[in-house]
């Protein structure tokens, strides 16, 4: 969508904008006063990165990669090596989340099987610890991936996407309540990050579409009515998906993408359409595409459901 700017204060403030990731200063505060990786290490006084420097390295780096093929003929493949760069924050964090999971299923062990010695109240300090430190880092490594996936949003017009890819008992001593309180907060918030709660909004179209104004018009007047909304597509990587998702990026809502299971042949774009409805939307934007839209639309007319329905005639023309 275009934008004019008086002056280029206000396109870097703009830009500044759009590229800021909600709780980015948050993710690089320390937890603890000591930090400790693995049973190998000491634990240590060390501070996380300064999250001003982080968002400077993001930029400079990103932006440096752009700034080298822009304008030449190797324009096109700047974007690649820029989605690996954010995909590699991508790799490191899931590395960093399995040595946490490892770490948190020790402490619920620990946490289940008390032993009042003093050597099981040092490894469960340091297991604890161990997990903690993990936990810093992987909310740090993610909000550099964030950071770095919304640069290359803005440059790109696409959004970042991974190739595959949230009582106090007197028989117990104080570190074995903060382990437990610590595994139920993490899983809490694991279960939110994995599985966020609020209305769905289903979202289908074809590949072949070019006017992302007329639907990003739409997705903002469902989000206008739907405030937080939590955005089901059928996760295709071009057309009006690829669209919705660069939307979802730039208002900060959730998706949740169904791919379709090859398994099933033939049936497995009518058993995804099947999926969608079984989330009991409140709202549907359908474009026209295949066999497969036309089916979800029948469905969402069947069952009443408020909806913006789109025609491949309903596009603006092609600038």
């Amino acid at each position: 969508m275009t934008q004019a700017f008086a002056n280029f204060e206000a396109l870097s403030a703009f830009y500044r904008e759009q590229i800021e990731v909600p709780g980015f200063d948050t993710a690089f505060t320390e937890q603890g006063s000591m930090a400790q990786l693995s049973v190998h290490d000491e634990p240590a006084a060390t501070d996380m990165p300064d999250p001003q420097a982080a968002r400077g390295a993001m930029e400079m780096v990103i932006g440096t990669v752009f700034d080298l093929f822009r304008g030449t003929r190797m324009e096109e493949f700047g974007q690649d090596i820029v989605w690996g760069i954010v995909n590699s924050f991508h790799v490191t964090s899931q590395r960093i989340e399995k040595r946490e999971d490892e770490a948190t299923r020790k402490l619920g062990d620990m946490a289940r099987a008390f032993d009042p010695s003093e050597i099981y109240a040092v490894e469960l300090e340091e297991t604890q610890r161990i997990a903690q430190t993990l936990m810093d880092c992987r909310e740090a490594m993610e909000a550099m991936r964030d950071y770095a996936g919304e640069i290359y949003r803005v440059e790109t017009g696409r959004p970042f996407s991974t190739v595959k890819g949230t009582r106090v008992s007197s028989g117990l001593t104080a570190s074995q309540i903060e382990a437990r309180d610590f595994l139920a907060a993490r899983a809490a918030k694991r279960r939110e990050d994995h599985a966020p709660t609020g209305p769905v909004v289903i979202f289908s179209g074809g590949t072949d579409w070019h006017d992302h104004e007329l639907l990003w018009q739409a997705l903002d007047e469902t989000h206008a009515r739907v405030p937080h909304m939590l955005l089901a597509t059928t996760a295709q990587h071009k057309g009006c998906d690829q669209i919705a998702h660069a939307w979802a990026a730039a208002r900060g809502v959730k998706t949740v993408r169904f791919t379709l299971n090859r398994a099933l042949g033939k049936r497995a774009g009518f058993v995804r359409n099947e999926q969608l409805l079984n989330l009991k939307p409140v709202h549907a934007i359908i474009c026209e595409g295949s066999g497969l839209q036309s089916n979800l639309l029948s469905r969402v007319r069947e069952a009443n459901l408020p909806h913006h329905a789109f025609a491949q005639r309903h596009q603006r023309a092609a600038a």
